[in-house]
């Protein structure tokens, strides 16, 4: 195989290394997630670099929502770029903190979605920079050029396509999400495209941290003993947190 064909395959299965059949994530299908020390193949980790925080903690949620937001934010630029409108967030967690941040820097208005009449989340959203913040079952002032749906709710993307403009592109970004029910195919029409994202690249990683280093990203965090994780779970789910929750092992 020539040197230019042997660096083809490589780009191919960097691009789709997010997309293996037999994909292995430590805690979750390996132990070790909480280990105070590990060993990792070099090929799968990033430097922090310029976007390490003087605080170990603050890096958790730019590895972890940051990092999947930016590969959503990745696949709804060209509908951004196209249709020069605004960015739709469907949910108001850590990832859709990092990410309205790094859309306003690109010049991008912001619309947040929050669960209906959740004035406080809507409020947190306008004072990090959102142009409109209202529930889901609401019309922002302009129609997005695309939207992203952070929270795992399969009823927002019915919503979510009848509320941005044609040509429009709306990312799942969930790991997990409730079913999706029926819906019209007249909200798909006029080339509206739907799609998912599965983990992240190494060049999403790397092109994340570049502009977290860039724009200076830090997320609030609110701590949990490793031991209360449950309770962090819970605080998650409930909406209860301003900050990004962050589990401390004890030292």
């Amino acid at each position: 195989m020539a040197g230019g064909d042997l660096r083809r395959l490589f780009l191919l299965l960097q691009r789709s290394r997010n997309l293996c059949t037999r994909a292995l994530f430590t805690g979750f299908t390996t132990d070790g997630g909480y280990a105070e020390l590990m060993l990792a193949r070099a090929g799968y980790v990033f430097s922090l670099g310029a976007a390490a925080p003087a605080d170990p903690a603050a890096v958790a949620p730019l590895l972890c929502a940051g990092m999947i937001g930016y590969r959503a934010y990745r696949k709804a630029r060209p509908a951004l770029k196209a249709g020069g409108g605004p960015l739709a967030l469907y949910g108001f967690g850590s990832a859709a903190r990092l990410l309205l941040a790094v859309a306003r820097a690109d010049g991008h208005a912001v619309y947040v979605h929050t669960r209906p009449g959740d004035l406080r989340k809507q409020e947190q959203a306008r004072a990090a920079g959102a142009a409109w913040a209202g529930g889901s079952d609401a019309a922002p002032p302009h129609r997005p050029a695309a939207a992203i749906i952070l929270a795992p709710a399969g009823g927002l993307v019915p919503a979510a396509l009848a509320a941005v403009e044609r040509g429009a592109t709306v990312v799942c970004a969930g790991i997990h999400m409730s079913d999706i029910p029926a819906f019209p195919y007249a909200a798909l029409w006029h080339e509206r495209e739907l799609c998912s994202v599965a983990n992240l690249t190494r060049s999403d990683g790397a092109a994340f941290l570049a502009r977290a280093a860039e724009l200076s990203l830090t997320a609030a965090t609110e701590r949990f003993p490793l031991d209360q994780a449950n309770s962090a779970l819970h605080a998650v789910r409930s909406g209860a947190l301003s900050g990004s929750a962050v589990l401390v092992p004890a030292a």
